[in-house]
């Protein structure tokens, strides 16, 4: 299984980072053997379509499951149709969150939690 994680750094001592479609990278993780990779979100700099960008992007790389802090409704609709699990609300360390994921701490959503361009107050 692979994990997706929002994250703000390189690293599963990275904080998650609450944005989807604008994080700075996504740490993908076999949490099994927590074996990962960093990837650059290429669409957080888009001045549009973010958000459905990002689920095509974790898609491509196999992605079962997303834990992130927020994701939007075009966004969500995008993770759903590729059938993508998502988990909102997260926030700390990547490798805390993966933990709880292990231990089912975590919620899956059944929509979006925030409304679109939630993200984008917080660009870099």
């Amino acid at each position: 299984m692979k994990i997706a994680m929002t994250s703000k750094g390189k690293d599963l001592e990275s904080e998650v980072d609450t944005r989807f479609g604008r994080c700075v990278y996504f740490i993908i993780v076999d949490p099994d053997t927590m074996e990962f990779e960093a990837v650059s979100n290429e669409s957080a700099n888009a001045s549009g379509g973010a958000g459905p960008q990002a689920a095509q992007a974790i898609s491509k790389k196999g992605v079962e499951v997303l834990i992130t802090g927020n994701v939007g409704p075009n966004a969500y609709q995008a993770l759903e149709a590729a059938g993508i699990r998502v988990l909102t609300g997260s926030n700390g360390i990547i490798k805390d969150m993966i933990q709880k994921f292990k231990n089912g701490e975590l919620e899956e959503a059944n929509s979006a939690n925030v409304g679109s361009h939630a993200g984008m107050g917080g660009r870099r």
